[in-house]
C-alpha cells in the first residue's frame, strides 16, 4: 500500500516534539516524513528547559551528553513569598544526574535533534503546508501544499509565500505535532478546550556579573507568579503580568531573533523590569549589565478533548498549553513523542493492534486532567507548611516535571492528589 513515495508516517510540526517523534521511528526503521509549513527551525524562544525524564529519552537517542554540554544544570527550586524564602525542592535519587533540570534554549535542541535526523538521511521538509487530511481505518491521506516565494507587485514589488506544488501522501499514521495552533487539531475537528485564565509574560534575559547558582527561583506576589532561571553568564527573569498595559503578539515561535522592544511594549523597558524585580524580588541583587533579549507572550491553559482517533494522533501543544514556569507542555509532550512512536512502531513492525493507542490517549489525558486540576483536588500531609498549602494549585504549575515524577516532586513539599 505505501510504495516508496509515500512514508509509513507523516509527522507534521518540526518543533522539539515533532523532531524527537521522527527521530525514534527512523531509529527503528520506520519510513518517516516530516513538514513544517515554516521555513527553518525557530529561532530565540521561551522554551529553555528539559527535565529530567526528556533527558533519560534523549540518552536512548545517543543525545543525552551533546545535550548536557550546551546546557546549564538546576539541581533545586526555591520558593518565594516576595522577599522571603518559603520553601525548597532539591533533585533527588530518580533525577537525572542529580539535576531537576537542564537549562537548554528550545531552537538549541531543535538544532541537535534537525542534526541527528539528518545522518540518518531524514530531512525536514520545510515550507510544506498540510491543508487536508483524511483518516481512515488502516491509513491516513495528507494533501500538502510545498510553498515557495514569488515576488508580487508592479509600483512596490515584495515577495509573499504561494503554492509551487500539491502533493497527496497515504501514510499508515499521522502524528500532528504542529503546535498550540494545530492544523492537525484542527483538519481532524478536535475541540480545543480551555480549562483556565489565560497568563502573559514579560521575559527578560539579562546579563550579569554574578555566579547564577544553580537554583531557579519561583516567586508568588499579589495574585502573580515570576520564575528566575539561572543561565550561562547570566539569568532570565520570567514576570507574570496581571494588567498588561497594551495586547502582545499572539504565540508563535519567531524564525529569527526578535527583541520586542519597549518602543511598542511599555512593560518590557528597563524601568519596568526594575520595578518588577523591586516589587517582586528585593532580594536579587545581581548587576544587570545587558538585556539582550525581551518579548512579551501570552499563555493559555487549553486541553484537547481527544488526543487523537483512528490513524492520526496528536502529541505535544497540539494537545495540550499549560503556564511556562514549569516547561511542562514542552517536556511533557517529548514524553508523549517517545510513547507514541514507540507504540506506531510496534503497530507497524510487530504488528501489535492499534487499539493500544486509545489507552495512551486516556492515559495522557488523565495526567493533564491531574495537573489542571485545582488546589481542592490536591491532599497535604500533616507535615506541609501552611504557605505551601496555600499555594498548592500554583507551585504545582511550577514544577519541571509531568506524571509520576511530577507527584514525586510535590512530594518533597507534603502535597500529593487525592
Amino acid at each position: 500500500m505505501f510504495g516508496r513515495k509515500n512514508p509509513e508516517v507523516l509527522v507534521v510540526g518540526a518543533g522539539p516534539v515533532g523532531l524527537f517523534a521522527s527521530l525514534l521511528l527512523a531509529r527503528r526503521g520506520v519510513r518517516v516524513k516530516i513538514i513544517d509549513r515554516d521555513w527553518r527551525t525557530g529561532a530565540h524562544s521561551y522554551a529553555l528547559a528539559l527535565h529530567p525524564r526528556s533527558l533519560r529519552l534523549l540518552d536512548e537517542l545517543g543525545l543525552k551528553e551533546a545535550v548536557l554540554q550546551e546546557a546549564y544544570p538546576i539541581t533545586s527550586i526555591g520558593f518565594y513569598g516576595g522577599g522571603e524564602r518559603r520553601a525548597e525542592i532539591r533533585a533527588g535519587g530518580n533525577s537525572a544526574q542529580g539535576l531537576l533540570a537542564a537549562v537548554l534554549r528550545q531552537d538549541a535542541l531543535e538544532a541537535l535533534l534537525e542534526n541527528a535526523l539528518a545522518s540518518l538521511g531524514v530531512k525536514v521538509r520545510w515550507n510544506h503546508e498540510l491543508s487536508r487530511l483524511q483518516s481512515r481505518p488502516e491509513s491516513a491521506v495528507a494533501t500538502v501544499h510545498r510553498l515557495v516565494k514569488q515576488t508580487v507587485g508592479y509600483a512596490v514589488a515584495r515577495t509573499e509565500w504561494t503554492v509551487g506544488r500539491t502533493d497527496k501522501f497515504e501514510a499508515a499514521f499521522v502524528i500532528g505535532a504542529d503546535g498550540h495552533r494545530s492544523t492537525v487539531r484542527r483538519l481532524m475537528g478536535i475541540d480545543f478546550q480551555t480549562l483556565g485564565d489565560a497568563q502573559q509574560f514579560a521575559v527578560f534575559e539579562c546579563r550579569t556579573g554574578a555566579d547564577p547558582g544553580r537554583e531557579m527561583r519561583v516567586v508568588f506576589t499579589q495574585g502573580a507568579t515570576s520564575a528566575l532561571w539561572p543561565m550561562s553568564g547570566g539569568c532570565r527573569w520570567s514576570f507574570e503580568l496581571l494588567e498588561p498595559a497594551v495586547p502582545v503578539p499572539a504565540r508563535v515561535k519567531d524564525r529569527i531573533a526578535v527583541d520586542l522592544g519597549p518602543a511598542r511594549y511599555p512593560m518590557l523597558s528597563e524601568e519596568s523590569f526594575q520595578k518588577l524585580v523591586a516589587e517582586r524580588a528585593p532580594w536579587f541583587d545581581a548587576p544587570v549589565r545587558e538585556i539582550p533579549w525581551r518579548i512579551a507572550v501570552p499563555f493559555d491553559r487549553r486541553l484537547a478533548s481527544v488526543l487523537g482517533k483512528d490513524r492520526v494522533w496528536l502529541a505535544g501543544d497540539a494537545g495540550h498549553t499549560a503556564g511556562p514556569v514549569g516547561v511542562q507542555s514542552m517536556n511533557a509532550g517529548l514524553g508523549e513523542a517517545y510513547d507514541l512512536a514507540s507504540l506506531v512502531a510496534e503497530i507497524l513492525l510487530d504488528g501489535r493492534s492499534s487499539d493500544c493507542l486509545r489507552a495512551y490517549g486516556e492515559r495522557q489525558l488523565a495526567q493533564w486532567r491531574r495537573l489542571f486540576a485545582p488546589a481542592s483536588d490536591l491532599q497535604s500531609g500533616h507535615r506541609a507548611d501552611p504557605w505551601v498549602v496555600e499555594h498548592s494549585g500554583r507551585i504545582l504549575a511550577c514544577l519541571p516535571a509531568s506524571g509520576d515524577e511530577l507527584v514525586d516532586l510535590a512530594g518533597q513539599l507534603h502535597l500529593g492528589p487525592r
